[in-house]
């Protein structure tokens, strides 16, 4: 990996600077050999004439003498530029010099003896990383140089002395001034140096040097370049990597700089080139990270090039002839990048090339099949480069794809090949050459060479990939995502802790942006991973890869082309595919459908899975599908025709029909449809058909024309397939299903016609919501033979009685049925439906009942209500004894004093398991009766109520007969309560205030209660309470007026305040603590939750009597009920009444406060609970308020109330309370308080005399000695003056 990672690099650096650059190898500067005698720059400046601080090979060799001359020289320069006479000691003086020469950009000169100078610290900036500074360093130094080297041709007499020393070198670069000879060859090695960015400043700086002075001779440099980067032996690792790396970054400025062409073109005949060309196939030979960038550097120099220097010079060079012909045995990427990029050049066929190009050259020649196989070892090598793809890929792209494709030209070209058959396909001879060049590309390429091998080679050919997509037109998109293409992405994804694993998510990635908006690639990309997939690609792989793409549908004609693709898929599928199945890789056990047939037994095969997919993925769509309602039918009917056709039609003869009525072709798989897709193909319908209903029910769509009616149109869609000869349904029908078949034909024709001609909205609704319930049962019974016979005859019954249809069906022994209620029978229908049915029948049902529910009987409500109560028997029969009650009742915390009659206790509280009275029957019966004698779930049922009952029960057993486990039975009949509750509930909302709430109530609070209720499920208790208290207490309407069961009233307000007095007691358990805590929480839990229920219930009730006409005999029933319920207040310490829920009912119900105001007076004097006698004290006062404040501001009727009604009982519980006076200091303050409230008032009335004459001179003393002042100043009169002066 370490080699590859410096290739990659390398080659990227180079593409910046010299055509190649390097990224990881700029790394750990080292030392070398050759700057042992550096000085710092700053300290010494070069020019015409060598200093000894100059570094080079012969500098340790120089004499004294010659070191005195230079020094005398620079001196002088020195002089003449400053004030200062000793540069050596005063070595800021020559910084400044330097930032002056930066500045002006101008050498230092004076006179006619003046040399310009060269100042060797401008290499220093040559390797920062910024690059706008090493171009400002490279500019500067050939500024430098230039005027150096003109002085040097002017006058080489001031330079003899350097001269001297240089020739010594031999370095060939005799007529370049000593400061440039010099440049040179410290440019060489600086592009050795891995310190920072050295290597590109050096190698820039080398190549405007070399493009600027003409005097630097090419086969110098090349011999320069050689024996200044000459790898020794004793070199090693990190410096034999430099030594190369600076060989090629200077054969590249060489390339770079444009010398060689220049050369080319003044001597045709130069051997340079061959030369230069041969030194860099030896380079590329000697390590593995070489060869890219070195062909990188020739095709720099060939760009340059004319063509006809191209074949004299560059083909002809050395040993590239034999490098071609070894490159396919050697799987050499390099080479052929070089002649695939010479040959675009040149375009002149070349025996030059090998075999690695084919002679003749074309492209389709080079993609075929044999072709590329020759080169696979060439594509298993190119990964040598990773991460960063070989420069060969690219080049391969552009020859394959050589036109970008806008998004319009591929809307238009893939939109015409995609909607028609392959076999109907016309396109031209170039687009032939290219869809056939596109596959032996990929399967060639992708499936023979790289994705069966190792993980580099998978990445190359992701990554290949990603280069094809921006050129990529949506037709070929299906040959590039190939079945071992998706297979592998499936592998991948499906492991997150594979190595590939977010290289694949980043593909998944660009290819979704590459969809983008584009329907067309959509289409085409869904189709790919689904058909090879075989549907399962997002359950494989854990993605949301397909749902994120689907979702994406904004357009009709994106989904008509989705809709033409699937229907194709389906239809094709399995016809002309090749690709093998891979059961192991598509495995999903949520797809299996084979359960639901008989002859699908196994598990569903990998055609099915397919197929089921386009059947769910069809209709899901239009969820997330914004269009106008006229665009979106559309879609739906040509969803609709495509699962009509396959789920409930096959053909008699071949796998096409013509239908010449709808001028329509419709075609099948010429395998046979299993029966799991047509039952899920009827399935989606009905789906399909309920969301379109309730698009529908607006009245603005209601009134329009029926083209848009989706149900209508698929009765005369199915009429019109059937009546083709050699179309069938692709199931036999009984005569029972014929005949009910028939029978829902006609009348959905005859609703419709009614529901065109319009009227009445209501109507509309009504013939609107029977007709989709006609359909959804006609699909229904063709989905399940037999079963929904009697249904549909009976919804018949009702359509034609309900309408006044008489003309539209002969029903015969129908008839007999007039004395039936039809409302009662449509709704015994309606619910038998629920138990086993599917949503969309659910949703048909409730908007039927939502339309009728004004016409629900109340017999017909009774029906629904029974189901709600009804519990099945346990499994095991518990014993019916008396422990067994008072585990019931101790269940709820009930508890009854000794004293209550044991008739109302058996009334409220006995009951078993199966015959389940407990608070329920407490709650709601009016009726009493005893447990022993009825079943609670047979209680007011007649015979034909029983029967019917049994009958849904007998549907729920039969929907879970197949099924293990006790319980199943009671969950079902759990679902079917939920069911039966919507219906309800629908009623209340259409149906507030109307008296049979009341008795919807009486039920629902039974089965609250229930304790069965909430142990079977604590959903249907959540969803029986939000009814209560959504749609009965807390609603705005509520039942008023005489048809109110006044008597039903007081016997609810009864056991509702018995059950909020109801103390909770704690059960015993031989359970472990845990658990025993546990249930105890459940319990109080359970039993807080009742408690709220009965007060939210007893205001409720109190509201609708008092709505109502109740009279004296009635309303002193509803004084008793309260009156009994704070009898039990008084007598018992495990009373739960809270005070503040018996003030509310006083609040608002005043006249029951006044009523019960001698009752409570005489409870607070007589009880024998003291703390309930003191606590009770406030509601006496909180009556005395009621009574006053119902007079208003009549301060006579006020007072004369008080005077006859309250002075003397005041006075009695005066005398008991000063007799009794509480020893607790609380509860004596207490009745001090009381005491306050009850003298202010009367004060405040004028009748403190008429109050003392009541009372006793003994009780007098005992206000006394326990009131004390309080009493006093009541006595003598001050408390109604200070009432007064409050006032």
């Amino acid at each position: 990996m370490g080699s590859k990672k410096r290739t990659s690099s390398l080659v990227e650096e180079a593409n910046e600077v010299v055509g190649v650059e390097e990224e990881n190898a700029l790394a750990n500067p080292i030392k070398k050999k050759m700057k042992k005698g550096k000085e710092k720059s700053g300290d010494r400046a070069y020019g015409g004439v060598p200093t000894a601080s100059i570094p080079s090979a012969g500098t340790n060799s120089i004499k004294i003498m010659e070191r005195k001359k230079q020094r005398k020289t620079l001196d002088k320069l020195r002089h003449r530029g400053s004030s200062d006479a000793n540069a050596q000691e005063k070595p800021k003086l020559m910084d400044v010099d330097s930032k002056v020469d930066e500045t002006s950009g101008q050498m230092v000169a004076s006179s006619s003896n003046a040399v310009p100078v060269f100042h060797i610290d401008v290499f220093k900036d040559l390797a920062s990383a910024d690059a706008s500074s090493r171009e400002a360093a490279v500019e500067r130094l050939v500024a430098e140089l230039q005027e150096v080297h003109r002085a040097y041709k002017g006058s080489k007499e001031l330079f003899e002395s350097g001269s001297d020393l240089e020739a010594e070198k031999d370095d060939g670069l005799k007529d370049c001034a000593p400061s440039v000879r010099y440049a040179v060859r410290r440019l060489i090695r600086g592009t050795s140096s891995s310190r920072e960015c050295a290597r590109q400043g050096f190698a820039l700086g080398l190549t405007l040097l070399v493009c600027t002075i003409s005097s630097i001779k090419v086969d110098s440099l090349l011999k320069l370049i050689v024996e200044t980067l000459e790898v020794s032996a004793s070199m090693k690792g990190q410096e034999v990597k430099d030594c190369l790396l600076g060989r090629l970054f200077s054969y590249g400025a060489l390339a770079r700089s444009g010398i060689l062409n220049e050369l080319c073109v003044s001597d045709p005949n130069t051997p340079v080139i061959k030369e230069f060309v041969s030194v860099l196939l030896t380079l590329a030979t000697k390590k593995s990270y070489l060869p890219e960038p070195a062909v990188t550097v020739i095709l720099e120099l060939a760009e340059k090039m004319q063509v006809g220097h191209l074949l004299n010079h560059i083909l002809e060079a050395p040993g590239l002839s034999d490098w071609f012909n070894d490159a396919v045995d050697a799987g050499n990427p390099d080479a052929l990048l070089l002649a695939l990029r010479v040959r675009e050049k040149v375009s002149v066929d070349s025996l030059k090339f090998g075999k690695i190009l084919p002679h003749p050259f074309s492209p389709a020649r080079f993609f075929s099949s044999d072709h590329l196989t020759l080169l696979t070892q060439c594509w298993k090598n190119s990964t040598s480069c990773q991460p960063r793809v070989h420069s060969v890929w690219p080049v391969l792209v552009n020859m394959l794809l050589p036109v970008v494709i806008s998004q319009a030209e591929d809307v238009v070209s893939a939109s015409n090949s995609l909607k028609k058959n392959r076999r109907n396909r016309k396109s031209s001879s170039t687009d032939e050459e290219i869809e056939k060049n596109v596959k032996n590309f990929c399967e060639v390429i992708f499936e023979c060479a790289l994705l069966p091998s190792s993980h580099d080679r998978k990445h190359l050919a992701l990554d290949v990939l990603l280069l094809l997509l921006p050129r990529l037109p949506a037709s070929l998109v299906p040959v590039v995502l190939s079945y071992k293409l998706v297979q592998g992405l499936m592998d991948i994804l499906s492991t997150k802790d594979s190595w590939l694993f977010k290289v694949a998510q980043h593909f998944i990635k660009e290819l979704s942006d590459w969809v983008g908006d584009d329907d067309v690639r959509r289409v085409a990309v869904v189709v790919a991973l689904q058909k090879h997939s075989n549907g399962k690609f997002d359950f494989i792989t854990k993605t949301k890869t397909v749902k994120a793409l689907l979702s994406g549908f904004k357009t009709e004609s994106g989904c008509m082309l989705f809709i033409q693709n699937l229907i194709n898929l389906f239809v094709d599928e399995g016809n002309d595919s090749d690709e093998p199945s891979d059961q192991s890789q598509t495995t999903d056990d949520n797809s299996e459908m084979g359960s639901l047939e008989d002859k699908d037994s196994g598990t569903m095969g990998s055609s099915d899975s397919l197929k089921s997919w386009i059947v769910e993925s069809l209709p899901s769509i239009l969820k997330f599908l914004k269009l106008e309602p006229e665009e979106k039918f559309h879609v739906q009917r040509e969803i609709l025709k495509f699962l009509a056709v396959q789920g409930l039609f096959s053909p008699s003869l071949g796998s096409e029909v013509t239908s010449f009525e709808l001028q329509e072709k419709f075609r099948w798989p010429k395998a046979a449809t299993s029966s799991a897709i047509c039952r899920m193909s009827i399935e989606q319908m009905q789906s399909l058909l309920a969301s379109a209903q309730k698009m529908e029910l607006s009245p603005v769509l209601l009134q329009s024309s029926g083209s848009s009616d989706l149900g209508s149109f698929f009765m005369q869609f199915l009429s019109t397939l059937h009546s083709i000869p050699s179309v069938s349904l692709f199931r036999v029908l009984s005569d029972e299903d014929e005949k009910a078949y028939k029978k829902l034909q006609v009348m959905e024709a005859s609703l419709y016609k009614q529901e065109r001609k319009g009227g009445p909205e209501d109507f509309m609704y009504k013939y609107h919501a029977l007709r989709y319930l006609l359909i959804q049962l006609l699909l229904q019974v063709l989905l399940h033979p037999v079963e929904f016979s009697e249904p549909v005859s009976e919804v018949i019954i009702c359509c034609k009685k309900a309408f006044g249809l008489s003309d539209v069906l002969d029903l015969g022994e129908d008839e007999s049925d007039n004395d039936i209620e039809w409302m009662d029978v449509l709704v015994d229908t309606l619910v038998s439906l629920l138990p086993q049915s599917s949503a969309p029948i659910r949703s048909a049902v409730e908007e039927v009942f939502k339309c009728f529910s004004y016409n629900v009987t109340h017999d017909g409500l009774l029906q629904m209500l029974r189901i709600i109560k009804r519990d099945l028997k346990p499994a095991r029969h518990r014993e019916t004894d008396s422990d067994e009650e008072e585990d019931d009742d101790d269940l709820l915390g009930i508890e009854e004093d000794e004293d209550d009659e044991t008739d109302e206790a058996q009334t409220v509280e006995t009951g078993e398991s199966e015959e389940q009275t407990d608070d329920s029957e407490a709650v709601v019966e009016a009726d009493k009766e005893s447990p022993e004698d009825s079943d609670e779930s047979d209680d007011g049922m007649d015979d034909d109520a029983m029967f019917k009952m049994d009958t849904y029960l007998a549907q729920i057993f039969k929907e879970k007969k197949n099924q293990a486990g006790g319980e199943t039975a009671q969950s079902q009949l759990v679902l079917f309560k939920l069911r039966v509750l919507s219906l309800l509930e629908i009623y209340l909302q259409t149906n507030p205030g109307k008296p049979h709430v009341l008795t919807i109530y009486s039920y629902l609070a039974r089965a609250f209660v229930n304790p069965q209720t909430t142990e079977v499920s604590e959903q249907l208790g959540q969803r029986i309470r939000g009814i209560l208290n959504k749609k009965i207490l807390k609603a705005k309407e509520y039942p008023k007026g005489d048809d109110v069961d006044n008597e039903l009233l007081a016997t609810l307000l009864e056991r509702n305040l018995k059950l909020a007095s109801r103390p909770f007691k704690k059960k015993k358990s031989t359970a472990s603590a845990d658990q025993s805590k546990k249930k105890e929480s459940a319990a109080r839990k359970r039993h807080k939750m009742l408690a709220s229920l009965a007060q939210d219930s007893t205001f409720w009730i109190l509201k609708v009597i008092d709505a109502s006409a109740f009279s004296e005999e009635e309303r002193q029933s509803v004084f008793d009920a309260v009156k009994n319920m704070l009898t039990g207040y008084f007598g018992s310490k495990k009373c739960p009444i809270k005070l503040g829920f018996v003030k509310e009912i006083f609040r608002r119900r005043p006249w029951i406060a006044h009523n019960l105001f001698d009752f409570l007076v005489d409870q607070c004097g007589s009880s024998k609970l003291e703390f309930r006698r003191v606590e009770a004290l406030e509601l006496v006062v909180e009556v005395l308020k009621s009574m006053i404040s119902s007079t208003g501001s009549d301060g006579k009727a006020a007072k004369k109330i008080l005077k006859t009604q309250v002075i003397q009982k005041l006075s009695g519980l005066l005398k008991e309370l000063v007799t009794n006076m509480p020893e607790k200091q609380s509860r004596h303050a207490d009745v001090r308080k009381f005491c306050g409230k009850v003298f202010q008032t009367i004060s405040a009335n004028n009748l403190t005399k008429s109050f003392l004459k009541e009372v006793a001179p003994e009780v007098q003393t005992a206000c006394e000695s326990h009131l004390g002042e309080l009493f006093l100043n009541f006595k003598n009169g001050k408390q109604q003056q200070k009432v007064k002066d409050s006032a």
